[in-house]
């Protein structure tokens, strides 16, 4: 296991994201600004970092990592933070996303473990 954490919050907008196949998350302490959007979890020490075809769980859904952006790793191991983007492309948009390949995400509770192995 190179990260895990339980989601602790959810910001208004999260919702929101996840319709347009995004999940933004951060350690439970980011700023306010930043919660409104985020899924907030508890803190984890990143063990490794994230790799194409590691694998992702989100509660009950399981995720290939198919893209890294540049950025990904060191905003994971500094501040929890990355998006999720539950896209099938071997390119990112943004150097903090991670793309994820898997069952569309439907949505996510306060409880569910997100998981990177």
């Amino acid at each position: 296991m190179k990260y895990s954490v339980k989601v602790v919050g959810l910001g208004d907008m999260v919702n929101e994201f996840i319709q347009e196949k995004m999940l933004i998350i951060f350690n439970e302490d980011a700023p306010a600004e930043l919660a409104e959007i985020s899924v907030l979890h508890t803190v984890d020490t990143l063990k490794g970092d994230v790799n194409v075809g590691d694998m992702v769980s989100i509660g009950e859904l399981k995720y290939e990592v198919v893209a890294v952006g540049d950025e990904a790793n060191k905003t994971l191991r500094e501040l929890g933070h990355c998006t999720f983007k539950f896209k099938d492309s071997n390119t990112v948009d943004l150097p903090g996303v991670i793309n994820l390949k898997g069952e569309e995400l439907k949505e996510i509770v306060i409880g569910n473990l997100i998981n990177i192995y």
